[in-house]
């Protein structure tokens, strides 16, 4: 009987030993390969394509810096300031303090808060940019992001520039309660002050958008675009809708191709084409560029739709 059983766990070990062992995260970032499409691409390739894979097209993460020097050219800006109000006010605290949360995110990011916010030349036009961070917290949004979007808006009536908004955000900051979701209303108050300016807002949807993010400043711009048309871009998880819905939902659902056939954002522009295509739109809103002006009338049928509203 113990001869029987040591046998089974002679046998479970080797089952055990014959399957590779998950690479830890100090591995995988040491390696020189990343997974994409259930297949090893190199890391230096996904970078020098901006970070979008030249076989399947998916559009991986990247960070505000990065977007800004494909954008404007690198390190071709200059930060915005903003107030870094005090976060633990509720002396929040789950499986980590919430403080320590925050010097985890500021080493990882690099950055102050969720949002950099940039003054720059896309081209020729002079812009304010601001982009979120995954890194910090799954770009969640609370205090000092409001102030961030607000310095950002302020210096766009200052200096009568347009406004350009690369969202990928989680929501609303959990820790900070409400005072991350009055964040949205305090978002959507600057976009109107914007507005009231007659200064274009454009919003970039990357992947994924959700949550509070979704529900506030991105779909309240003159024009919404999205990088890929699988970005996820919603506000509740699909999960959370599939299980108050009474029907199956489509298969895109929550996706930039569904949203974008339900009327919720503008057009798909592919990440290369993200540059010509806002630096296009700009200068038709702006009529800055008299090239581009006489030549508005023939463009595509597309651009012309989702100027119409904004100009």
């Amino acid at each position: 009987m113990v001869n029987w059983i040591t046998k089974i766990l002679k046998v479970g070990e080797k089952i055990k030993s014959s399957f590779k062992q998950r690479a830890t995260k100090a591995e995988q970032m040491a390696s020189p390969y990343m997974s994409c499409h259930g297949r090893p691409i190199l890391k230096s390739t996904i970078k020098e394509n901006n970070f979008v894979c030249p076989e399947c097209n998916e559009h991986h993460k990247m960070e505000p810096k990065q977007y800004f020097d494909m954008l404007c050219g690198k390190d071709q800006y200059t930060k915005i300031e903003s107030p870094i109000p005090y976060e633990d006010v509720l002396n929040w605290s789950d499986s980590k303090k919430y403080t320590d949360r925050l010097k985890q995110a500021k080493k990882l990011s690099g950055l102050e808060c969720g949002i950099l916010s940039v003054e720059a030349k896309l081209k020729d036009i002079d812009v304010v940019m601001s982009c979120q961070s995954w890194s910090f917290i799954a770009g969640s949004v609370s205090m000092p992001e409001g102030e961030n979007v607000l310095s950002a808006i302020s210096k766009c009536i200052e200096k009568k520039l347009p406004y350009i908004f690369i969202a990928k955000s989680s929501g609303m900051r959990m820790m900070t309660n409400n005072l991350s979701l009055v964040q949205m209303n305090r978002m959507i108050i600057g976009i109107n002050e914007l507005r009231k300016h007659n200064l274009p807002f454009i919003s970039v949807i990357t992947s994924p958008t959700t949550g509070g993010t979704s529900a506030s400043i991105v779909p309240i711009a003159d024009i919404i675009l999205a990088e890929s048309k699988n970005a996820v871009y919603g506000f509740a998880g699909k999960r959370i809708v599939e299980s108050s819905s009474s029907e199956p939902l489509p298969e895109k659902f929550q996706t930039a191709q569904w949203a974008l056939q339900n009327g919720q954002i503008d057009k798909i522009v592919d990440r290369k084409d993200l540059k010509d295509t806002l630096y296009t739109l700009l200068s038709i809103l702006l009529k800055q560029n008299a090239d581009i002006s006489s030549v508005s009338d023939e463009t595509s049928e597309d651009i012309n739709s989702i100027t119409k509203a904004a100009s």
